[in-house]
């Protein structure tokens, strides 16, 4: 027996070529326990070769599967990476920003935009709202390298539980990859390429910066673009004002602008406004107190206006269109441009309400039907400063919401005898002067079958009458005569030279105010009068600046305004410097002796004329009237010598104003509440008068030389009094004027 199991032993192979010794009886075991001892070992044998084996393949195919997944890694990533945009952009950061117009005093008049962002230097964003981005949206910002695998884990489990987007598993470097380098489809491709591009940007850009790009980028609801435009909006305050409440509030805003808007939904916007105050503390940046005190602090919102409806909606519209032609509407859009206007906020202001105040006092008396829009009757007003060209206030129109048309520049419309200066100016020239004799008596015109008989407002002829005379009574028909006499190539070509560019009626009617004319090209021209003969160049911008603060134009007035003074050679003020008018022989258009002659003679039509709503300002004003056929339209356009300023008043369709509604009733209400307002509290001042003029008391009707106390005290260009062959003891030079400057108090 013994040897049969030792044999079957063997045949089975056990030991594996081993050699078994016999065994003598006293040293077998019991065969039965041998046998039972040698199959276990076997078995364990087994097993532990079969788990080697086992573990040896799995090493190898895990190896394999790793090497595969390296492999495929890299290939995704460089078949994925290869068309990608590149970052090197980033550190030109130039998004598209709000371009800002202000007016003179500093006020913002108007905002044009494709997205509503002004973009400021990180130091100008209060540490606490920076936290609190960081704290809401990315806690480990600071320590990730563009991908935050513990953040996306955490915030799906809170996702989840809570029901709804709660918490967002994107970094804030994603954050910027999607906002700027990638568009915002979903799908897998995407979310690589935003991986890929938020590690090359951890690489290549700063923590500081890639929060710079966050945090002027982000949007955050009701059209603001980055936090600063935010702040305006919510707030409107600047950036670096926000509390701790207010900038926590938001950074609550990032999941979802609209439904945790403060302004629409405040409970909302409260309860995500607690969560980033929690979040700060967990994260360390502020202590439970603060969180409580910023928790209960009221907040106060305050939406902002538009200001371009506000403030002066028409002369910003008119600056729009030329930094468009000049710049291009992309770059007015989203170039962040800073446009420092002429305007003055305070002056357009008393714009607005003398133009509001007098249409409503004309409806008043007119009592107009409202059946409509077209039934209203309009108004317009310009104003330019004439030391230095520059536009203080313009309105186009009484309600901009409803018409943008710009009355002021863009409306042309006769004149009426608002053109009548210019005539006399070119008579003045040719060697009139405002005692020549014109004979007022009915003319006649016949052409082509037609007949035209001019006749004045009042229907009577007044016979032989003095220059003056005709101007401040603005007597048609010797106005015809006079321009009968020039021709009406020269009126034109005058016109011109005073910078009337509209096109002019080739009739004797253009002496009256038949052309039709915008209201700030005659106004421009009646500044030349006012500028001693210079021309007047209306300056509606001093200055543009790009959003990094460089210069793109600056425009200087001609003349540097009275008060100012040079600055010395270290590039302080120099006080005991005077004021300097620049002569440019290319800015003299007329004569100054002419430009003096036409002022005092407008002074004439405002002491003694139509123009004498004007004398209520107690101040040296040299006006004219103007009133078209059927009472169309009706002007007045005047100066002082710090202002000139134009009104005009009608219906946009052809449309009587009502009867009686002259110049001189629904015109010049407004010009002189506006002036009132515009130079409160100036020194009164009187023109200067120029070398070359001399004066001459005469009898008011015949303008023959007299001595009489009540003669009218006239002024001549010089040597034209002794061409009349006057005797010297009625002549009176300039240097007599130089005692007493203010003549219109002395002499009407």
């Amino acid at each position: 027996m013994t040897d049969i199991s030792l044999s079957r032993l063997r045949g089975k192979g056990l030991g594996r070529g081993r050699f078994i010794s016999p065994l003598l009886p006293d040293q077998c075991e019991d065969p039965n326990d041998s046998y039972s001892s040698r199959i276990t070992e076997e078995g364990l044998m087994s097993k532990s070769r079969r788990v080697e084996k086992t573990i040896k393949i799995s090493i190898a195919l895990t190896f394999v599967v790793a090497c595969g997944v390296v492999v495929l890694g890299i290939g995704i990533y460089f078949y994925v990476g290869r068309d990608l945009p590149s970052i090197q952009a980033l550190k030109r950061y130039q998004p598209s920003a709000v371009s800002k117009f202000y007016s003179e005093d500093g006020e913002l008049i108007a905002e044009y935009f494709v997205e509503r962002r002004e973009v400021v230097p990180l130091n100008k964003i209060p540490v606490s709202l920076i936290q609190a981005f960081v704290a809401g949206e990315d806690a480990r910002f600071f320590r990730h390298r563009g991908l935050d695998y513990i953040a996306i884990l955490r915030a799906s489990v809170k996702n989840l539980f809570s029901g709804e987007i709660v918490q967002g598993g994107s970094t804030i470097t994603q954050q910027v990859v999607k906002s700027l380098l990638l568009s915002p489809e979903k799908s897998i491709w995407r979310k690589l390429k935003e991986a890929i591009l938020a590690y090359r940007i951890e690489k290549y850009l700063t923590k500081d910066e890639i929060l710079y790009l966050y945090l002027n980028q982000i949007y955050l609801g009701h059209g603001a673009y980055g936090v600063a435009a935010a702040s305006e909006v919510y707030f409107g305050k600047p950036v670096d004002q926000l509390t701790l409440a207010e900038g926590a509030l938001l950074a609550g805003l990032t999941q979802a602008p609209s439904k945790y808007s403060p302004l629409s939904h405040p409970e909302q916007a409260k309860r995500r406004q607690l969560y980033i105050l929690n979040r700060m503390v967990e994260e360390g940046f502020i202590s439970p107190f603060d969180s409580l005190e910023a928790s209960q602090r009221p907040l106060r919102f305050s939406p902002r206006h538009n200001p371009f409806l506000e403030k002066a909606p028409h002369f910003s519209d008119h600056v729009k269109r030329y930094i468009e032609e000049k710049y291009g509407k992309e770059r007015l859009l989203r170039g962040g441009l800073r446009v420092y206007t002429t305007l003055d906020t305070r002056m357009q202001r008393a714009a607005q309400e003398a133009v509001e105040a007098g249409l409503r006092e004309l409806e008043k008396r007119q009592k107009y039907s409202a059946s409509g829009e077209s039934q209203s009757p309009e108004a317009a007003l310009v104003s330019i400063d004439l030391e230095t060209g520059y536009v203080k206030a313009l309105v186009g129109g009484r309600d901009f919401k409803k018409s943008q048309y710009n009355r002021a520049i863009q409306a042309r419309r006769q004149t009426g005898s608002a053109f009548k200066p210019i005539v006399y100016a070119s008579a003045l020239d040719r060697g009139y002067t405002p005692v020549s004799i014109l004979v007022d008596s009915p003319l006649v015109f016949e052409s082509g079958g037609k007949v035209w008989r001019p006749k004045n407002f009042d229907g009577k002829f007044l016979g032989p009458i003095t220059v003056r005379t005709a101007l401040t009574h603005s007597v048609n028909v010797v106005t015809v005569k006079l321009a009968q006499h020039l021709g009406i190539e020269y009126i034109h070509e005058y016109a011109r030279r005073l910078g009337i560019s509209s096109p002019l009626s080739d009739d004797l009617s253009v002496a009256l105010g038949s052309s039709s004319l915008s209201l700030f090209e005659l106004t421009k021209a009646y500044g030349v009068f006012a500028n001693q003969g210079r021309a007047l160049k209306p300056i509606f911008v001093k200055k543009v600046t790009d959003q990094n603060g460089k210069v793109l134009e600056e425009n200087l007035p001609p003349f540097r305004p009275e008060g100012s003074s040079s600055p010395s050679e270290d590039g302080t003020s120099n006080p005991l410097s005077q004021p300097v008018a620049y002569e440019n022989d290319g800015n003299r258009l007329i004569s100054p002796q002419t430009a003096y002659i036409m002022t005092h003679l407008l002074q004439g039509v405002v002491q003694n004329g139509t123009g004498w709503r004007a004398k209520s300002l107690g101040r040296p004003v040299a006006a004219k009237t103007g009133t078209t056929d059927q009472f169309f339209d009706a002007w007045f356009i005047g100066y002082t010598p710090e202002l000139v300023t134009g009104v005009w008043v009608g219906f946009d369709s052809d449309r009587s104003l009502g009867e009686g509604e002259t110049g001189a009733r629904a015109a010049a209400p407004i010009w002189v509440d506006y002036m009132s307002k515009a130079l409160k509290d100036k020194p009164i001042k009187d023109f200067p008068i120029p070398l070359g003029i001399e004066f001459m008391r005469v009898e008011p009707r015949t303008g023959h030389p007299s001595s009489r106390k009540d003669a009218l005290l006239e002024c001549f260009r010089e040597g034209s009094i002794a061409e009349r062959k006057v005797p010297t003891a009625l002549r009176t030079t300039t240097d007599f004027f130089k005692l007493d400057m203010n003549l219109s108090a002395r002499f009407p």
